[in-house]
């Protein structure tokens, strides 16, 4: 009852379903063909054993025939000799037979209906194995599909992480450029008023030349500012 109602079990319902909870669906399923396997060989056995017993009753039934049959003939051989007393043993011996035989023949028939049974209930089973390798090469077929697509998913939100990576180093670089413009403005400004200073101490600090000196002279005693 066990073989069959596991049989029963997957072979109604939708074996996905039976995966659902499980953490690797590979493992499950071939761990449950395992299993049915296994009571698949149970069948057969089983099979085998009670066909084994259908030909046992059925080769007692067919002695018993024969034993019937052959009385019947000796019976009528000795009546054609004349020799009743022989028939009458021969008659008696038969009626013995077709009394054994009845039980027999209930027998074989229950042989012969347990076998073809059986026989029925091995061949529905194995072809439904058959059906069931096809749909764990389909499952297994999607699961490898759902794995590689979990893999281009990790992979893709690795990429994305690389991107906020860079825009982080971005803004970084953009902030450090601010920085050093800065730096170098400032270091442009402090240079400029360096060279004003020095620029405007080197001026008084070179002598007229002589004929600036006569013109200015001039200048200053025309304009009355000469000592």
């Amino acid at each position: 009852m066990g073989i069959l109602k596991r049989f029963k079990d997957i072979m109604a319902s939708n074996i996905n379903a039976l995966l659902d909870k499980a953490e690797d669906p590979e493992k499950m399923i071939d761990q449950c063909m395992r299993d049915l396997q296994e009571d698949l060989r149970s069948v057969k056995s089983e099979t085998a054993t009670i066909m084994a017993e259908e030909q046992r009753c059925k080769r007692q039934l067919e002695e018993c025939d024969a034993e019937i049959a052959k009385m019947q003939t000796y019976a009528e051989k000795a009546l054609l000799a004349g020799n009743e007393a022989d028939a009458m043993k021969f008659l008696e011996k038969k009626n013995q037979l077709v009394q054994k035989q009845v039980p027999l023949q209930q027998a074989y028939d229950a042989a012969a209906a347990n076998s073809a049974k059986m026989k029925q209930l091995h061949d529905k089973l194995t072809k439904d194995m058959m059906e069931l390798n096809s749909r764990r090469d389909a499952i297994k077929a999607k699961v490898q599909v759902a794995k590689t697509q979990e893999k281009m998913n990790k992979m893709m939100g690795s990429v994305a992480d690389s991107t906020n990576s860079m825009a982080a180093f971005d803004r970084m670089e953009a902030k450090a450029d601010a920085m050093l413009d800065k730096a170098n403005a400032m270091s442009e400004l402090n240079q400029a008023g360096e060279d004003s200073v020095e620029d405007l101490a080197s001026k008084y600090d070179a002598a007229p030349s002589a004929d600036l000196q006569d013109e200015l002279a001039a200048l200053k005693a025309k304009m009355g500012l000469s000592e």
